[in-house]
């Protein structure tokens, strides 16, 4: 492992400034000390409604010009203005005392810009800090440390940034910013890992997460990085996407890294759409348990799903696509050749098309299922009972309020019965009709939170074949 530094102690209340476009305001000795500079009107803009959420995820601290306009005209709907509050957990060392407003001030259709530097976590209690907050549309994020973001987790702050994209406004940030903007943050409490070091351990010491901060609408299930492609990080996402697996810290038996480039922002909008402005920036998808994620063993994680987004690109969160990834894996924490390139997969299926999946033995226990998480619906499987003693076995996931419909035609040569499994193996519902050729039908709403992975079992009765059998699957 290479050298590592701790964590500095959290920095002494910023020193108060004062410029001509801006007024600052020091809290009083019952709160945390913080250092607040508006600019731009002192008064907020006024309106009854926002036309977002938006989102900005940048690579690293800077504003983006080109998904912050965009974010902004999203929320505005293109007409009025609107005010923006910047939260900075230490001051800038040098220039600018606001460098995110003096870009966000530049930009069409703002109001005001307000900074925030607060230095303690007791800060996120802070009443002025709040005030300001839910009287804006838009909170952003600066770069520096995400754990003393997540360390107001819990306080007044987050439900008051909650309330902003409630309302239709949005959220973002850059570097430290874009971590705490994901469901799951790698918060880098005990310092910060590399690719090298999280591929060597997942459980490196260093590796630490936060969950149940901000969970944005159709943005489950992800970890963001940033600095990706200047730092090598693709390692390390990799890593956290088999943590967050392993470790049940998503549902359904995936988890999505979500890689942003220096220079590069993705613009998340309302309907789950996500545009890359800049140069690049990754999707990394891992939908199955690690082969090997343990205390001081090195990572194995076979077929990673790698999307490469560049200038203009989109990807769709809320529909997220079946195609167009290439795959790389980790074998005893080595990565395939050139992560950050590959020929995007073209037969995988149609985002809201009819997908298939034919069998791929050995698939005869759930250990060895054909993974059919990633079809779209509705979808088809198929195989054949090669023996009178096979079984097919393919995963699927299933979110809550959801309705599956199995519906199995079975070809004359042989009897086969269908059942679907929990997670654990267990017997959920089954259709065993007589006779060869009887087709079988199962259905199952699953009524818990959030997400989980099944299985489909087609198991022979009597008689084999070649002849297919061809189930249909139908979610509601």
């Amino acid at each position: 492992m290479g050298t590592r530094s701790t964590h500095a102690a959290l920095a002494s209340a910023a020193v108060a400034l004062l410029t001509l476009t801006g007024a600052l305001t020091s809290t009083g000795s019952a709160e945390a000390a913080g250092t607040r500079i508006r600019l731009g009107s002192s008064s907020d803009a006024s309106r009854a409604s926002w036309q977002g959420p938006a989102f900005t995820m940048n690579g690293d601290g800077k504003i983006n010009p080109g998904s912050m306009t965009a974010a902004i005209d999203a929320i505005r709907g293109g007409t009025g203005t609107l005010d923006v509050v910047v939260l900075a957990g230490s001051a800038p060392t040098s220039g600018s005392a606001t460098p995110e407003c003096d870009a966000v001030m530049a930009l069409p259709g703002v109001n005001s810009c307000t900074s925030w530097t607060l230095t303690a976590a007791s800060d996120g209690n802070n009443s002025q800090v709040n005030t300001d907050i839910r009287n804006a549309e838009f909170v952003y994020f600066a770069g520096g440390d995400q754990c003393r973001y997540a360390a107001w987790k819990g306080t007044s702050l987050e439900a008051s940034v909650e309330s902003v994209v409630a309302k239709g406004g949005g959220s973002g940030g850059g570097s430290a910013g874009t971590h705490i903007n994901s469901p799951v943050v790698y918060d880098a409490c005990k310092g910060s890992v590399t690719s090298a070091e999280a591929l060597a351990n997942p459980y490196d010491s260093y590796i630490t997460f936060t969950t149940g901060m901000f969970d944005w609408p159709n943005y489950s299930g992800v970890i963001n990085d940033s600095h990706f492609t200047a730092r090598d990080r693709m390692g390390r996402t990799m890593a956290f996407v088999a943590r967050a697996i392993k470790d049940g810290r998503t549902s359904g038996g995936r988890a999505w890294g979500v890689g942003v480039e220096e220079g590069s922002s993705l613009l998340l909008d309302k309907n789950g759409q996500a545009t890359l402005y800049g140069t690049e920036a990754f999707v990394v998808l891992g939908d199955h348990q690690p082969e090997q994620a343990t205390t001081g063993k090195p990572l194995t994680f076979s077929g990673y799903k790698v999307w490469h987004l560049t200038p203009g690109q989109t990807y769709d969160f809320r529909n997220r696509p079946t195609c167009g990834y290439y795959l790389r894996s980790v074998t005893a924490g080595v990565i395939d050749s050139d992560p950050y390139n590959g020929t995007p997969q073209t037969t995988c299926g149609t985002p809201g098309g009819t997908a298939s999946m034919t069998e791929s033995e050995p698939n005869d226990t759930r250990a060895t299922a054909n993974d059919a998480t990633a079809l779209t619906y509705p979808a088809s499987i198929s195989g054949a009972m090669a023996s009178t003693t096979d079984r097919d076995y393919f995963r699927i996931p299933l979110a809550a309020n959801e309705r599956l419909d199995v519906q199995c035609a079975i070809p004359d040569a042989y009897d086969a019965d269908l059942y679907l499994l929990d997670a654990n193996g267990s017997t959920l519902t089954r259709s065993v009709n007589n006779g060869a050729g009887s087709d079988e039908t199962v259905t199952l709403t699953r009524t818990a939170s959030g997400s989980a992975t099944y299985y489909v079992e087609l198991e022979a009765y009597s008689g084999s074949g070649t002849a297919a059998y061809t189930c249909t699957l139908t979610q509601n």
